[in-house]
């Protein structure tokens, strides 16, 4: 099993998310920043390693928000999404093909990575009305 992190990021309401590039597995669909954690790393390393090589970005990880196991076709996953903050930089995108701000009432706007979808229900329910 493959251990993955990725960052629940808000600001002013909305949360972000990031388009995968196309040329790689599950392309274009939308996910929360984030990647594998490599040997040696805690997850909150890997999590910071990888904002900074995704978007240039320098995060502060917070508590765990929740935790998730998916299989794909080719890779089983153990997702752990982290509320973060942005402690420094502004977002560029150095490897996705978009990003975006959005509010929990926008989730079925987009097409997500299907390892989210739980995730995304939980933000959606605990949001409601905010």
């Amino acid at each position: 099993m493959t251990e993955v992190v990725a960052a629940l990021i808000w600001e002013n309401g909305k949360f972000m998310i990031c388009q995968r590039p196309a040329n790689k597995a599950r392309g274009l669909l939308w996910e929360f920043v984030g990647g594998k954690v490599e040997p040696g790393e805690t997850k909150e390393q890997a999590l910071i390693r990888e904002c900074r090589e995704e978007l240039a970005i320098t995060v502060a990880p917070a508590d765990i928000f929740t935790e998730v196991t998916h299989e794909y076709p080719d890779i089983e996953i153990h997702l752990t999404l982290f509320n973060c903050t942005i402690a420094a930089g502004t977002p560029r995108l150095l490897e996705h093909h978009d990003l975006k701000w959005i509010t929990p009432e926008e989730v079925t706007k987009y097409k997500f990575c299907p390892a989210d979808t739980v995730m995304l229900r939980r933000i959606q329910h605990e949001h409601k009305g905010i």
